[in-house]
């Protein structure tokens, strides 16, 4: 899914909330003030907050880049699972084809 909002327009309505976070307490209340003026809907203004929090580590959760490599590992996983099912198969047929009985 393509991103909806420039990486410069998230960039700056996310430094702008940051900005003004402790003026409203909490990053719903900034979303929902500043988003409709800065032309993002507030929810997403809100994850744009939260995320940043995340990966200046303000927040106890994955970062950004965390959350890549969680991905990129559970992909090789995937495909190491898949490869070793092959390699099953394939050896089970051998098995069977090699096998002096099977005559």
């Amino acid at each position: 899914m393509p991103n909806r909002y420039p990486v410069e327009q998230r960039e700056r309505a996310t430094r702008m909330a940051l900005g003004r976070l402790e003026e409203y307490g909490s990053a719903w209340k900034v979303a929902h003030a500043l988003g409709p003026k800065l032309g993002v809907g507030p929810e997403t203004l809100r994850k744009w907050i939260v995320r940043a929090q995340t990966d200046a580590g303000a927040r106890p959760a994955p970062s950004s880049e965390e959350l890549a490599e969680i991905k990129r590992l559970k992909k090789e996983n995937a495909d190491l699972r898949e490869a070793n099912e092959i390699l099953k198969a394939a050896s089970i047929f051998f098995a069977r084809e090699l096998d002096p009985r099977h005559r």
